[in-house]
């Protein structure tokens, strides 16, 4: 019979990862570099959050993306941001890439956050790539689900 034998570096550092998991996932509202949750779908694009005593805008880093290609559902509680960027057609002519660094697909990137938002007075803008979101707190129940119409 033969036995899994873990060198004590390599448990002891299993252990601490295991540990600082369970601690951030059981205090995630208590400390604020934690406290606006996010689930990273497809690609992620970043963001930069920033919260007011009324407000949070968000503005999220799309180059390239049309407004017609951005999707933003907003509740109470979240946004939910999903953006498509397709491959360019190519022209005929046959060619090879010497380098590519440019990412297509499905980007997807939901944000909670600890106050509710007014759906109904959210409002967002797209300017030479940034899409601009402004949350307004909720101070009264809204459970409502609505689509994000977004500004030129």
């Amino acid at each position: 019979m033969k036995y899994l034998i873990k060198k004590p570096d390599t448990f002891l550092n299993t252990l601490n990862e295991d540990i600082n998991a369970i601690l951030q996932k059981s205090f995630d509202n208590l400390f604020p570099e934690y406290i606006f949750h996010q689930e990273l779908k497809g690609m992620a694009m970043p963001v930069d959050v920033k919260e007011y005593d009324d407000k949070y805008c968000v503005k999220v880093e799309l180059p390239g993306i049309d407004k017609n290609d951005i999707n933003v559902d907003i509740n109470k509680s979240y946004i939910k941001i999903e953006a498509k960027k397709e491959t360019e057609k190519e022209e005929e002519q046959k060619h090879k890439y010497h380098k590519t660094e440019f990412r297509y697909g499905t980007y997807s990137r939901t944000l909670y956050f600890p106050y509710e938002i007014d759906v109904e007075k959210s409002s967002a803008d797209l300017k030479k790539g940034i899409l601009e979101l402004h949350l307004p707190k909720l101070h009264a129940d809204n459970k409502e689900t609505k689509k994000l119409e977004i500004k030129d």
